[in-house]
């Protein structure tokens, strides 16, 4: 989405990473047409909260080219672009678990949940390089956005746990072998993270930006791989419901029937079980998904009640979290519950003015 490219430009004061600014903006408006060109009448879903989703992810979309000309003008600073760019991602996202919870087959549902964990570490990837390369090329790592840079590193493991808890065994390896951060990334990661980087005239912020860079491109190449795998899936439940379609031109006698059924009692048993196995996993998924959507509904609240920033409001629920030695969706829970007791207090009054 151009955010590391930008944060490099906007740190150097316009010196460094132009043409990759353009070339990086020209690849999003190529991807983007090719998106709407799908968001036809009647390919769109029926489903309303998938469809304001897309409406989301679509709006968001449509904000770039503004937000390129500030970052082009220098009117707005490195983090504040960086939280749009992110923003922008954060909406295509959000497309997934909508649509995971239409699906009810539990192999397509896991390889869909595969597919979003993995997009979820990459884009927390792809931050880290944002924020890495603003703190390189500034030539100093504020204690905020070292913080900063220290959660997404520390967010990336669950996402990555999740998707190689479902991927098939090439594609872990393929993981393992080119999407891990190498020892290069992770001596500059220590500099962020310890200590005052040595003057250089932004080479440290190319040079990790280059190495980032290179990881990310596995990593596009492993979720094209991904991706691939679920259109697989797709394909084969969609010709297995062909296959399964009743006809009726041909009568069976009673003894091809009966040969039939003991060909396929062990193969219905088998698939039973995998089914069983498969649905376990799935509601497990499925209560990961529902812990997230708590979270956001509890940063909104206190976007909303205490005016911070969504930034603010992750960093506050982590805080609480540490502090009373909880997880932060029990923590996102209990916020919800006050928030109700509020809307109920307020209500009271109204109610006894009524009667």
């Amino acid at each position: 989405m151009s955010g590391g490219a930008s944060n490099i430009w906007l740190c150097s004061q316009g010196a460094l990473y132009a043409a990759e600014r353009r070339a990086s903006a020209a690849l999003v408006d190529e991807q983007t047409r090719a998106l709407l060109a799908y968001l036809v009448p009647q390919h769109l879903p029926s489903a309303s909260g998938l469809c304001q989703r897309i409406a989301r992810a679509v709006w968001s979309l449509e904000q770039l080219p503004a937000l390129r000309e500030k970052v082009t003008a220098r009117q707005i600073s490195p983090e504040t672009a960086t939280v749009q760019f992110s923003r922008t991602i954060r909406h295509l996202l959000n497309i997934i678990p909508q649509l995971n919870d239409s699906i009810d087959d539990p192999t397509l549902a896991a390889r869909l949940v595969a597919l979003y964990s993995f997009m979820q570490g990459k884009e927390l990837v792809g931050q880290e390089r944002a924020l890495g390369a603003q703190g390189f090329a500034l030539g100093d790592f504020s204690d905020e956005l070292r913080q900063r840079l220290v959660d997404r590193i520390d967010g990336q493991q669950p996402c990555f746990d999740s998707f190689l808890s479902l991927a098939s065994a090439p594609l872990k390896m393929l993981f393992f072998t080119e999407c891990q951060a190498g020892i290069a990334i992770e001596q500059l990661r220590r500099i962020a993270c310890t200590r005052k980087p040595t003057a250089d005239d932004g080479q440290s912020a190319l040079h990790w930006f280059t190495l980032q860079t290179q990881r990310l491109e596995h990593m596009r190449g492993l979720e094209e791989l991904l991706i691939g795998e679920l259109m697989a899936a797709v394909d084969n439940l969609l010709h297995e419901d062909e296959a399964l379609a009743p006809t009726y031109d041909d009568p069976q006698s009673d003894s091809l029937v009966l040969h039939l059924d003991r060909q396929l009692l062990p193969l219905v048993r088998q698939q039973a079980r995998e089914l069983e196995q498969l649905s376990a996993q799935l509601a497990s998924l499925k209560d990961t998904l529902e812990e997230r959507r708590l979270i956001d509904k509890a940063k909104s609240v206190l976007m909303t009640h205490r005016q911070m920033s969504e930034e603010q409001a992750w960093h506050c629920l982590r805080k609480m979290a540490m502090d009373k030695n909880q997880r932060m969706v029990e923590i996102a829970r209990a916020l919800l519950a006050v928030k109700s007791l509020w809307h109920s207090d307020e209500e009271a009054p109204l109610h006894n003015h009524r009667a």
